[in-house]
């Protein structure tokens, strides 16, 4: 098996095109045009400004090629994926490599919010290649227009967190060093249970509100002693935890798929495998990150899985939060294993 360092200086370069893309087309384009939808995907509903990235997937195919095996796993691909180079075999590709052209769409078209590249890279096991066999994670920035720093971090299984700030007015680039927060508590930091879409925001929001009085105790009237942040883009709210900005995070929206049916709704749209490929930098990092039942993350690279998952920013974060969450998600059949019972 080749190093995945190889793979490193092609996967950094498409990031920075697939960056300036979209930025160009964002400052030429009007935000009603960017937010026409496409098309609905496998996994997402596809927006306008989705298919300026997905434009250059085809560049990331071809570069990477010349050199390597692949199975690159994508929305908008047809069956979610294809073979790099064209014509070999799933079965002998080197590599498996799942991208997110943009995660945090809305956010960015609407110009509010950083949207991120996500890219993470495994050797192939075929189809049950995980997350966890992720060596080689990218993620990188895509900046509103009026914003002019920029930043990329990476990480290989093992070798600790690189990250550079770009800025864009005059190409410099120089090291960024992130570190999630030492805080042992959530109090007067962010803390959040994510809840960006309709159909189960209030039972989300009953149990953002249990954990939190559980760690925190009564509300001081007239005061806050804690905040969130529904920063609707997972890579987005991993850089939260990387950087220290963010203490605690749980995505639990497949728990509440079983709710919504019960009520006649839809299944929610969910952090899919893509959305949260760049775990592997939170970790490296120092953030710990799991399912919400405790266990290390894992999902199948595919397009359309269903993730939850919980992001501490340090382990006394976790031995606080990790008993509340749980016994509010047993208490409501959302987990069955006990906190006694997780391995690691």
């Amino acid at each position: 098996m080749r190093s995945p360092q190889a793979l490193l200086a092609p996967l950094l370069e498409w990031h920075g095109r697939v960056r300036d893309a979209v930025v160009a087309a964002t400052e030429r384009q009007a935000v009603d045009a960017l937010a026409v939808v496409d098309r609905d995907g496998e996994g997402d509903t596809i927006y306008a400004i989705d298919v300026i990235s997905e434009t250059v997937i085809e560049h990331l195919a071809t570069a990477l090629g010349r050199e390597h095996s692949l199975v690159l796993v994508a929305e908008g691909l047809p069956g979610g994926y294809r073979c790099v180079p064209e014509g070999i075999d799933e079965s002998t590709a080197a590599w498996r490599m799942i991208v997110d052209p943009i995660d945090g769409t809305r956010g960015l078209m609407y110009q509010k919010r950083s949207a991120w590249i996500l890219t993470g890279v495994a050797p192939n096991r075929g189809p049950s290649t995980s997350l966890r066999d992720i060596v080689l994670a990218v993620q990188t920035e895509i900046p509103l227009v009026k914003q002019h720093l920029t930043d990329q971090l990476w990480a290989v299984r093992g070798g600790g967190v690189e990250a550079v700030r770009l800025n864009r007015l005059t190409g410099e680039q120089v090291p960024l060093r992130l570190r999630p927060s030492t805080a042992g508590s959530i109090a007067h930091g962010f803390s959040t249970v994510a809840r960006f879409f309709p159909g189960a925001r209030d039972v989300l929001g009953e149990v953002d509100e249990a954990i939190v009085r559980g760690a925190l105790g009564a509300q001081p009237e007239g005061k806050a002693l804690c905040f969130e942040d529904q920063y609707a883009s997972t890579g987005g709210q991993l850089y939260e935890l990387i950087a220290g900005h963010d203490r605690f995070i749980a995505d639990l929206r497949p728990l509440t798929i079983a709710t919504l049916v019960e009520r006649g709704l839809a299944r929610p749209l969910t952090c899919h495998p893509y959305d949260i490929c760049c775990a592997l930098i939170a970790e490296e990092s120092g953030v710990i990150v799991t399912d919400p039942s405790g266990h290390a993350l894992d999902a199948p690279l595919s397009v359309d899985a269903d993730v939850a998952w919980v992001g501490y920013a340090n382990q006394k974060i976790r031995a606080l939060m990790e008993p509340l969450l749980q016994q509010e998600l047993r208490a409501r059949g959302w987990i069955a294993i006990d906190q006694h019972e997780r391995h690691d």
